[in-house]
């Protein structure tokens, strides 16, 4: 049961974080970089705070550390100038979509040996995927927006994958946090528009250090601390809860609804990430025992 909890509420700081970019930004608070530059300092003055006191200090040298801070910080701006436009829900469902996608055309890449439910499985995702994003009546989504969206999934996808057999997940992490924060200033500075951005209000200010210190610092080195207890393929499946709780979190605290096409797509893209994740026997028997 504790396990359980532990994984729950990471979960749920995984999709605050769309919750709290879309409250920011659509309240007028401040501006997409600036909230993502906030974001990324806080997130890595949590991150290294927590390294100091459980690791005793930070190593930032490590293999393949570029190839995690350029993805971070692709994942981190295209979330946020992302959000401009797309609903939480939306936002993170196109995201978790394309990060079990990259996962899927690693293992293609990687010759690795896969079952036909699997090709099925991806290929559902994707045409959900694209039903979403269609220009449509029922919902209007921007291709720009979602293409930033897509592209933090993308990068997502390559930060999980740089990632993989870390010996220290959580020093890795805040080492890719406070190296990216260069970057994250520079963006600030040199991104069109920098030179007019509004000013953050003090709401914006909390919301951005909230995402970054809490939903994303503590959320990811909670997250480390239960993947050990996890069997992959549950935490494959756990994620695919987010957009669903993201899109309950849009409804309910920033009014958002939630059109049938939305519904269906979401129902497809998820369907079919679980197809793709989850062990032939025990989907197979979920499904005769429902």
């Amino acid at each position: 049961m504790r396990l359980f909890l532990l994984v729950s509420l990471t979960m749920v700081a995984f999709a605050a974080n769309s919750v709290l970019n879309r409250l920011a930004l659509a309240g007028g608070h401040i501006e997409a970089v600036p909230f993502g530059t906030i974001r990324l300092i806080a997130g890595a003055a949590m991150l290294a705070g927590l390294c100091l006191v459980l690791r005793g200090g930070l190593r930032l040298r490590g293999p393949g550390r570029a190839v995690g801070v350029i993805a971070l910080v692709a994942y981190l701006y295209g979330f946020s100038l992302a959000y401009d436009a797309l609903d939480a829900g939306l936002g993170a469902l196109i995201l978790f979509g394309m990060v079990q996608l990259t996962m899927f055309t690693s293992s293609v890449l990687a010759r690795e040996a896969l079952p036909v439910r699997r090709w099925v499985g991806a290929l559902l995702a994707l045409a959900g995927l694209c039903w979403l994003m269609w220009p449509g009546q029922a919902v209007q989504v921007s291709a720009l927006h979602a293409g930033l969206m897509a592209l933090a999934g993308i990068a997502w996808g390559v930060y999980s994958l740089a990632g993989r057999g870390a010996g220290d997940a959580l020093s890795k992490t805040a080492a890719n946090f406070v190296l990216a924060v260069p970057l994250g200033v520079l963006a600030l500075l040199v991104l069109p528009g920098a030179g007019h951005m509004a000013p953050p209000t003090a709401a914006g200010w909390a919301l951005a250090i909230l995402s970054g210190a809490v939903t994303s610092g503590l959320g990811y080195a909670l997250w480390y601390s239960v993947l050990p207890r996890l069997p992959a393929s549950v935490a494959a499946v756990a994620q695919l809860t987010v957009p669903i709780i993201a899109l309950a979190g849009g409804v309910l605290l920033l009014g958002e609804v939630i059109t049938p096409r939305i519904a269906f797509a979401s129902a497809l893209v998820l369907g079919g990430v679980a197809l793709s994740v989850l062990p032939q026997r025990k989907l197979w028997g979920g499904l005769r025992k429902s």
